[in-house]
């Protein structure tokens, strides 16, 4: 176990290193190609920045994950596949960041590497389990996999709303898993060695995008959210089985976040994909927190799901359970206090102007 973590140590530093002296050149190279992120008023005045900022922090994130690959890495039909699926989401991602391209574009890239993951790596979820039951998804095997492969890549693109969000999200996750592995002896198997590459790699870019940020995932977020499909799954296929919702659990908060989003909009009448200043870390700014509070709220709400994941992987299922289910009740609890689902202020106006009918009815 020591040698293990030795080693875990040395991918996680040599990966950060990386990452860290990549990002001034990224940056430099996204000014140069016009990839940057400018303030706008638009889109419900979402854009909380104000200043311009380059968005190429994704991309350097996975030429540090190459060279964490190169060195530490093996090859094989799954990594071979992993190496080309990330190739091109980033491909996709630089386009959208230089030029935005449209939503059906993107998703056509993002199918595109789903599959070669699929068809290809032959990476598939076939069956689940988690708390004593089973599923298995027989023939719909495939296309279980290559939604959940676009899900887990647009969710971490879709909470990137606040310097350090998403890296910072990304790096509990990494953390969380690579733990996992460790407690069940598997350093050194593919799943562990992608986990600490990305570690380092996402906190070396997280020292320069957390607040005040010099510089942005950009669309290549994306890459984050596609590796942790990859991991997910490869944790799951492992010889010690983990159950499939785990990485979910992990990942509670960025997934209900995302779900909140879709309700809000389908509510309003609005398309899923569109812009709105709604969103969990919108809420917590709308009560007074700064950005650095709101992203460190978030970062704890985060880790405490992540707690009690590990909780329930070293086999405290009665305590990780009374822990989700708290955390779920101050969720419903946010829910009902906020506009993250519907408009509270609309709802207190409406109830105003019902008693104030009655009153002059009255």
């Amino acid at each position: 176990m020591t040698k293990e973590i030795i080693e875990s140590i040395k991918i996680i530093a040599v990966t950060f290193l990386c990452s860290a002296f990549i990002m001034p050149i990224m940056k430099k190279i996204a000014f140069h190609v016009n990839a940057i992120d400018i303030p706008r008023k638009d889109e419900e005045n979402r854009h909380i920045h104000k200043n311009k900022t380059a968005k190429f922090g994704g991309v350097g994130i996975f030429l540090s994950f190459l060279i964490g690959y190169m060195i530490f890495g093996s090859q094989s039909i799954q990594m071979n596949s992993i190496l080309i699926g990330s190739f091109i989401i980033i491909l996709t991602s630089i386009v959208d960041d230089i030029n935005p391209i449209k939503a059906w574009q993107k998703l056509t890239g993002h199918l595109i590497a789903a599959f070669v993951i699929v068809f290809y790596g032959q990476i598939t979820l076939n069956n689940v389990t988690a708390f004593g039951f089973s599923l298995d998804f027989g023939i719909w095997s495939y296309l279980i996999t290559v939604f959940f492969i676009i899900a887990c890549t647009n969710i971490i693109n879709l909470i990137d709303g606040l310097d350090g969000l998403s890296g910072g999200v990304c790096s509990i996750f990494y953390l969380t898993i690579g733990i996992i592995g460790l407690y069940q002896g598997r350093g050194g198997s593919l799943v562990m060695i992608l986990t600490f590459v990305m570690l380092g790699s996402t906190l070396g870019f997280l020292l320069h995008n957390f607040y005040p940020a010099t510089i942005f995932a950009g669309d290549s977020a994306t890459f984050m959210g596609f590796i942790i499909s990859i991991i997910s799954m490869l944790e799951f296929k492992g010889p010690a089985l983990t159950s499939f919702f785990v990485p979910i659990l992990i990942l509670a908060i960025p997934i209900l976040d995302t779900l909140f989003a879709i309700i809000r909009r389908a509510l309003k009448g609005k398309p899923i994909f569109s812009a709105d200043k709604q969103h969990l870390h919108h809420q917590l700014l709308g009560m007074n927190f700064s950005q650095r509070t709101t992203v460190l709220i978030i970062y704890i709400m985060d880790i405490l799901f992540s707690i009690a994941t590990i909780l329930y992987m070293i086999k405290n299922s009665k305590l990780s359970i009374t822990v989700y289910i708290i955390l779920f009740i101050i969720i419903a609890w946010f829910v009902f206090k906020t506009s993250i689902i519907s408009d509270k202020n609309n709802r207190q106006n409406n109830r105003r102007n019902n008693k104030n009918k009655s009153k002059k009815r009255l």
